[in-house]
């Protein structure tokens, strides 16, 4: 269906990547993975012929229709809702439109006649008159109701909006979708319901995603963007990641046995070079040694940092309690009369669409934020370190660099210590003296980790950690709360993440309400949907 030929990228003078040839399929979905800035965005732009490569070509059969999901926002806004998710296929609409217009006529000349019977053939022939339905489908689907339909795209909320972008691109059965970060801001039912969609999907499917049960549910291949190339594997995410540590392993290991050969050899050689009777073994060896050598470790962009979180001690019996929580913001009750308490061992998820009432009660629990009524009681023992929505009164017109940011967290922690801990979360170098002003998203948000790293606590709270964060770094974030001996309650989109950490679910409902379950995140999700 699609055929990439001796592809190549460059931008000022450095190549992105080059020499690539790849072949999509249909039926099949490929997910495009690689580290921030190795080009994947940059890969679906020359798919879709936005970007012009500096080298080679993409090949599309003919009559191959290409969807591809739009991502600004606000380019519909003089639209209603149903026409733009119509308007996904562009030459329908166009017909549509021009038909309307003949038929607007007063008066039909006979050539008006004649184009609207060709127009109504071509119409049907697409599927013009079943549109308004299926578009209807898809944004219900998505969790769009009925009654927004007809609401022009200007008044519709940026969350709603991402939705109708997305019914845009599925929209009349195309043979290519071409999807960047397609479930972003979806709540769990709408991104469950683009996963059945993707898995039915007769055509072919190219994705970039962060979301790894995403990629692993819907993907029968990997296209993995490094070393300035891209390359094809067959299967999942999960495959992938498994298989690549074990290639690295094995190369790492291969590189050990062959340096304690030569390092064998060269003492050998050493010793016994001036030595007559051992000089034959001797030029044997070092025929051998100049043979041998050490294969070198490709210089990959795709870096893990390290998290992990030690307690500074553990916690006791009593962690934390709260009775009767309620509060109201801007004349909304995001909590009402919430009650529960934390046990030890307990890893607590927050899920579900009210978001507000995740950031109004961390906040409360942080001391940051004063309820409308009821009580929170920390135990003794427990110390907590909160990991905020919003980060920015953290970084905002402060000059100091990385060194100074991060030593006020640990001001007995020498310069060569927080630069190593700063190296291991992928700060190297010159890097340490960059303002923290001027990070990027997830630059912050592995300063952010690290502050609590240094904090020592045995509570973490924590909102949206993967906000901002790359496939390897949610990755290491994700083992590194697998790993701690401690409580944590966290608010999170990454269904692997909260399935594989948690073991009590708490949800709240759009008027306020908690509620609470003690089980995985997939059996709260069976639970909510038996099948």
């Amino acid at each position: 269906m699609l055929t990439i030929q001796n592809l190549g990228l460059q931008f000022a003078g450095r190549p992105l990547f080059s020499d690539v040839n790849l072949q999509f399929t249909r039926g099949n979905c490929y997910g495009v993975i690689g580290a921030n800035g190795a080009g994947k965005s940059t890969f679906l732009k020359i798919l879709s012929g936005v970007l012009e490569p500096t080298k080679g070509e993409v090949v599309l059969q003919p009559d191959v229709r290409m969807s591809v999901l739009k991502q600004d926002q606000n380019a519909f806004d003089d639209h209603a809702v149903l026409e733009t998710v119509i308007m996904g296929n562009l030459h329908l609409y166009q017909i549509g439109q021009e038909r309307d217009q003949l038929y607007a006529k007063e008066e039909m000349t006979e050539a008006d006649g004649i184009r609207a019977c060709e127009l109504e053939a071509e119409f049907a022939d697409l599927g013009g008159w079943e549109a308004e339905s299926e578009a209807a489908q898809l944004l219900q689907g998505l969790g769009i109701p009925k009654e927004f339909h007809e609401t022009q795209m200007a008044a519709m909320d940026p969350r709603m909006k991402v939705k109708v972008l997305l019914a845009q691109a599925l929209f009349g059965n195309p043979d290519l979708l071409l999807l960047d970060e397609p479930t972003n801001n979806l709540d769990i039912n709408a991104v469950s319901w683009l996963e059945d969609f993707l898995m039915d999907f007769p055509g072919t499917v190219i994705v970039v995603s962060h979301d790894r049960h995403f990629l692993n549910t819907v993907c029968t291949h990997i296209v993995d963007i490094d070393y300035s190339k891209i390359k094809m594997y067959v299967g999942n995410y999960d495959f992938w990641y498994e298989s690549s540590q074990l290639v690295q392993q094995l190369i790492k290991n291969q590189n050990k046995r062959n340096e304690e050969k030569i390092k064998e050899l060269q003492e050998f050689i050493a010793r016994f070079s001036a030595n007559k009777s051992k000089s034959r073994q001797a030029t044997a060896r070092r025929k051998l040694l100049d043979k041998l050598t050490v294969e070198e470790m490709p210089a990959s962009s795709r870096r893990y940092p390290w998290v992990f979180f030690s307690p500074d001690r553990e916690v006791g019996k009593e962690i934390l309690s709260v009775s009767g929580l309620s509060k109201t913001i801007d004349g909304v009750k995001v909590l009402d009369r919430v009650s529960f308490v934390v046990n030890k061992g307990d890893k607590i998820a927050f899920v579900g669409e009210n978001e507000n009432a995740h950031t109004a009660l961390f906040k409360i629990l942080a001391g940051e934020l004063e309820p409308d009524e009821g009580t929170v009681d920390w135990g003794q023992t427990a110390t907590f370190s909160y990991f905020p929505k919003d980060n920015s009164p953290y970084f905002q017109d402060n000059d100091d660099n990385l060194l100074l940011w991060l030593q006020q967290f640990a001001p007995g922690m020498h310069e060569q210590d927080l630069r190593s801990f700063l190296g291991r979360m992928l700060f190297s170098g010159d890097e340490v003296y960059k303002p923290a002003k001027v990070l990027s998203g997830g630059e912050k948000v592995r300063c952010m980790l690290s502050r609590m790293m240094l904090s020592g606590a045995n509570v973490l709270l924590l909102d949206q950690p993967t906000n901002h964060l790359d496939l390897e770094s949610i990755t290491a974030l994700n083992k590194g709360l697998e790993n701690v001996k401690c409580n944590v309650l966290v608010a999170s989109h990454d269904h692997q993440l909260v399935q594989t950490v948690c073991n009590r679910i708490f949800d709240f409902t759009a008027d306020g309400k908690l509620v609470d379950r003690s089980m995985t995140y997939d059996e709260y999700l069976e639970q909510l949907n038996p099948q």
